[in-house]
């Protein structure tokens, strides 16, 4: 990823200074017109805008709590995937160090990065994104979103975005399962899956508003109409021999929201199922 992004500045003309800790990761880049700093301290020191991609922040920590110095007076944004706990420490530890402080996150593989195709969130000073954001939106053409000064925030889109994608796609590799035992492909079941998850979609917006003012009408099916639905999933996939764990989710939790009274409401009050600890 760290590649990718030292790749996307330098095809849109940026002078790049780059290093990394390994340093034959960088010659392809050398190649492309970067600079290969001696140091990470090097690396800090040639620009004002200052970009860190690792493993994780004790990774970010090592490298940078060492030169902290060095970073006084500049921009750093961190594309280092955290929690918003530590994205949010990070921040009173570079605000103690007088350095303007961006969390980010990336919605996206390495190849996406400097396409229309990424998505790159940011949190934190809203001054230092205002200043830096043309060089930016290098990263990502047509997504280049500011979510304000919580510097937790950019985390917690990520690990929202990123629960969304593995339920759809556990769903989906569920249902793939319960059709291969009939000898279907999942290449067949496919476009009709892709359509399912279209429907689905279109539910979020509707839910999206009774889950914020609290209200739940039923204008689609009542938790009941969904529990039942749910008990023949699960009986379907035990009488083949696929696995229920995840029918058994779904069942436990509308269980749960029954039993609290939503009986009757729309499949939106699970969310309250969702908030609790």
């Amino acid at each position: 990823m760290g590649q990718a992004l030292a790749a996307a500045f330098l095809a849109k003309g940026h002078p790049t200074t780059v290093w990394n800790r390994s340093a034959g990761k960088a010659e392809k880049l050398v190649g492309n017109g970067a600079v290969l700093a001696e140091s990470a301290k090097g690396a800090v020191e040639a620009s004002p805008l200052v970009v860190v991609c690792v493993s994780d922040y004790d990774a970010v920590h090592a490298l940078l709590d060492p030169i902290g110095s060095s970073l006084e007076g500049r921009t750093l944004v961190n594309l280092t995937t955290a929690s918003s706990t530590q994205a949010r420490d990070a921040a009173v530890w570079a605000d103690r160090l007088g350095i303007a402080y961006l969390e980010g996150a990336i919605l996206g593989v390495p190849q996406d990065i400097g396409t229309d195709t990424a998505t790159m969130l940011y949190a934190g000073s809203g001054t230092a994104f205002e200043k830096h954001q043309a060089t930016l939106e290098a990263l990502g053409d047509a997504a280049t979103v500011y979510l304000g000064e919580d510097h937790g925030l950019a985390a917690l889109y990520d690990m929202s975005v990123l629960t969304i994608m593995w339920g759809v796609l556990n769903s989906f590799l569920h249902g793939a399962a319960l059709l291969g035992t009939a000898g279907v492909k999942a290449t067949t079941f496919a476009d009709m899956a892709v359509t399912a998850i279209n429907v689905s979609a279109d539910y979020v917006t509707g839910y999206s508003q009774q889950i914020d003012a609290r209200e739940f009408p039923p204008t689609d099916a009542t938790m009941n109409v969904h529990l039942g639905g749910m008990q023949h999933l699960l009986e379907e996939s035990e009488a083949l021999g696929v696995n229920t764990d995840l029918p058994k989710f779904f069942l436990k939790m509308v269980h749960r929201a029954v039993a609290d009274g939503d009986a009757e409401n729309s499949y939106a009050s699970m969310v309250k199922q969702f908030r609790r600890k």
